[in-house]
């Protein structure tokens, strides 16, 4: 029988080489991003990293001691890191998203100061255009047409379309070589479930890349999990690792 189950995030990420694009799951904040994935990448330390997150996240850096202090307007879940982890440990120069994110009062975004001080790049992409990028990936279409971005920065340089008189911006597919992924559940063939929020991009992502790795909070052995639940099915998980917390 197929068994995808690693013993340890660390052996998960050992691959990741230098120069890699990463596909990144996770909305803000919310209880869907691979936090343990990313902690061992940059324990790894690969450099020269492309990562596409939805928000990469602030991740540790803390603004100046003059700043006030931050006003808390929602909740992190337990152990939880952000993609700005890496930015932050100097592994990433080009980040593609949908939203850098706001600095905080005084400064403390890593992703910003890198920016400015031009050690890094950001391409900020409209967001369902962003999802549709990665979606057409996983479904092998190289290229298709979006209402979204004709007049605007957005389509320069791109092939404008007229379809039943409207202008259509061509974008082009977004393939990546590693994809970290959260999940609620799976079992040692890859099917995974996914809990309330933490679908978003997760689901997205799963199987737009080489390797998709698959972080999750219990595994089931197989036929455990209800067909009818399964969102991502096996076929495109490469590897599962178990949360500790």
């Amino acid at each position: 029988m197929i068994d995808k189950v690693l013993g340890s995030f660390k052996e998960a990420v050992a691959d990741v080489h230098d120069g890699s694009i990463i596909l990144i799951g996770g909305f803000g904040p919310s209880n869907g991003t691979p936090s343990f994935l990313i902690r061992a990448l940059v324990e790894q330390g690969a450099k020269n990293l492309t990562i596409v997150a939805n928000t990469p996240g602030m991740g540790r850096a803390q603004p100046s001691p003059n700043a006030p202090p931050p006003r808390m307007i929602r909740k992190t879940p337990p152990n939880y890191d952000n993609a700005g982890l890496l930015i932050q440990n100097g592994q990433v120069t080009k980040a593609i998203t949908a939203f850098p994110g706001t600095p905080p009062p005084g400064g403390g975004s890593a992703l910003h100061d890198r920016l400015k001080a031009g050690l890094m790049q950001v391409e900020v992409i409209p967001q369902g255009t962003m999802a549709e990028r990665i979606r057409a990936a996983r479904a092998g279409i190289p290229a298709f047409f979006t209402p979204t971005g004709p007049g605007t920065i957005v389509a320069k340089g791109k092939e404008i379309r007229i379809f039943d008189g409207r202008e259509y911006v061509m974008e082009r597919w977004l393939k990546a070589d590693f994809a970290f992924v959260r999940a609620y559940k799976g079992d040692k063939r890859g099917n995974l479930v996914y809990q309330g929020s933490s679908r978003n991009f997760n689901a997205t992502m799963a199987g737009a890349a080489k390797v998709t790795i698959a972080e999750v909070d219990q595994i089931v052995e197989v036929g455990a999990l209800d067909p009818e639940t399964i969102v991502t099915p096996g076929i495109y998980v490469d590897r599962v690792v178990l949360r500790s917390a």
